[in-house]
């Protein structure tokens, strides 16, 4: 896997955590909402916390996006879990939150999960009896060029 490929990765979860994080932060501030009154998600959108949180978030799509495109979810979702210990982080030492032992053990048992797919292929093999024009649309992405490290 390239220098490029591992960027994506990290973005997926550095961008998904902080905007998650942010997104907590501001919605702490507005308090309780309803989906039953509409205008309280619109006041929501004026929170600057919020915005953040949103325009990351939508950084993570994109990079959640560009990773599932040359790799398989079942490789890309387990790759990105070290967001959990990021938010974990965050929320004790930044948001103040309390962090329980179970839920450190848990994060620790998700995390180890990588170990176990890091070592298989990113992306799996179409079938044979696709058309040969899918193939050669994934061929590009599975290639490394020496530009790429």
């Amino acid at each position: 896997m390239t220098f490029r490929k591992y960027l994506v990765l990290v973005g997926v979860a550095v961008f998904g955590s902080v905007g998650d994080s942010l997104l907590s932060r501001g919605m702490k501030d507005i308090g309780t909402i309803s989906l039953s009154h509409l205008q309280s998600l619109v006041v929501a959108l004026a929170n600057w916390w919020v915005l953040g949180g949103i325009v990351l978030l939508i950084g993570f799509f994109a990079a959640y996006m560009t990773a599932l495109s040359w790799a398989d979810l079942t490789y890309v979702l387990p790759a990105t879990s070290i967001g959990y210990v990021i938010i974990a982080l965050i929320a004790k030492f930044v948001l103040h939150e309390q962090v329980t032992t179970a839920r450190w053990i848990g994060i620790l048992l998700i995390t180890s999960g990588v170990g176990f797919v890091a070592g298989g292929p990113a992306f799996t093999p179409l079938p044979e009896h696709s058309s040969p024009q899918s193939q050669q649309e994934h061929e590009p992405e599975l290639a490394s060029t020496p530009g790429d490290s």
